[in-house]
């Protein structure tokens, strides 16, 4: 992703961003998130973000207010760069973000345009711009115990060696995204302050999730 080293501090991310408020949706640095967009709104956005630096703001929309027309928003969020885009015969968008860093709202913007535009401090989270800081901290063995025990239980299967062979920080990032969690346990591991602390919330809510499905409940990996 060598793309991601024009980032090298918060001064080179912009105060600027459009944002794609979207519940239950997670984006983390380096980690990739797929968006199959419809809305006039977001054709819009992605078509601007496009024609300027590719930088979009995924953000949860507060919970008592995510089913309105214009839902109030959560303070954190993650912006990502354009890393794929296409365009499908019944004008849909096949876009795939490239997690950049996390950001906090600083103010909403009043504007023109169809989507909403915010003025973003990168700055809280700068270390999301050094790649795989904290990894060494990462329990990995009882992350991979938790992921494979996930695995058995749903009767899924992985590529271990893929696995094996991705950097701790795109392991537990990408975990994270693939968790089928709830919004607001998605924006527990947003806001956890570093990697090792994202990746011991990844795993006491996966072993949360085993006790559920060994007491009758069912949950899937997305």
């Amino acid at each position: 992703m060598a793309f991601l080293d024009r980032y090298r501090t918060p001064a080179d991310l912009p105060q600027r961003l459009p944002v794609f408020p979207l519940s239950g949706a997670l984006l983390l640095p380096r980690a990739e998130l797929p968006l199959n967009i419809f809305e006039p709104r977001y054709l819009e956005m992605m078509n601007d973000a496009m024609a300027g630096d590719r930088l979009i703001g995924m953000i949860q929309p507060a919970p008592l207010s995510a089913g309105d027309e214009r839902p109030e928003l959560l303070k954190v969020g993650c912006a990502g760069r354009i890393t794929a885009y296409s365009e499908t015969p019944d004008n849909r968008l096949l876009v795939t973000l490239t997690g950049v860093s996390r950001f906090a709202i600083r103010e909403e913007l009043d504007v023109d345009t169809l989507y909403r535009q915010v003025v973003a401090d990168f700055h809280p989270y700068a270390v999301d711009l050094v790649s795989d800081l904290g990894a060494s901290d990462v329990n990995r063995p009882a992350l991979l115990k938790a992921f494979r025990d996930y695995l058995n239980a749903n009767d899924m299967k992985a590529d271990w060696d893929q696995v094996d062979a991705a950097s701790t920080e795109v392991l537990v990032n990408t975990l994270s995204l693939l968790a089928p969690y709830p919004p607001e346990e998605k924006q527990a591991l947003l806001e956890a302050p570093d990697l090792k602390t994202r990746a011991d919330v990844l795993v006491a809510l996966t072993e949360m999730a085993l006790n559920r499905m060994g007491a009758g409940g069912k949950t899937r990996l997305q």
